[in-house]
């Protein structure tokens, strides 16, 4: 006796019982020999592929806002530096117009040792005659 037992040993199928190649047997389905299904393509790389692009638009939309960030902050810096170079400008015109005024300029012009002009005389081409009454610049003060 063999050392197999009797229920895993393949039962012997005598050669008339198998259907012939042209014949079919009845209403069964006839089987046949399929290959075994070819292995598709590892998703790997296609995977790897997304998750390279998602994470670098998460870096490029990171980049971006920094740098967003950073333009807001340089706008605000220069808007107050522009606030701050307007009310100077604005308190040099200020100075300058008080500077500016006739009595100012009057003062300014004394100090320098300048006098006012005496009154205008004129003269008429037509007949060579003087109106008003010439005085030298420096005598009228």
């Amino acid at each position: 006796m063999s050392a197999v037992p009797q229920s895993f040993a393949p039962a012997a199928r005598p050669a008339e019982d198998a259907p012939a190649p042209g014949r079919g047997r009845g209403s069964g389905p006839r089987l046949r020999v399929v290959r075994a299904p070819e292995h598709g393509r590892t998703r790997v790389p296609f995977v790897l592929l997304c998750i390279a692009i998602f994470v670098g638009s998460l870096l490029g939309a990171l980049v971006l806002n920094t740098s967003m960030a950073g333009a807001a902050y340089r706008k605000h810096e220069m808007q107050v530096e522009l606030a701050g170079l307007a009310r100077t400008e604005q308190s040099l015109r200020t100075s300058l117009d008080a500077q500016a005024s006739p009595p100012q300029l009057a003062a300014s012009a004394r100090a320098l040792g300048l006098v006012q002009a005496p009154p205008s005389a004129y003269l008429r081409l037509s007949d060579g005659a003087v109106l008003g009454t010439p005085t030298p610049a420096g005598a009228a003060g």
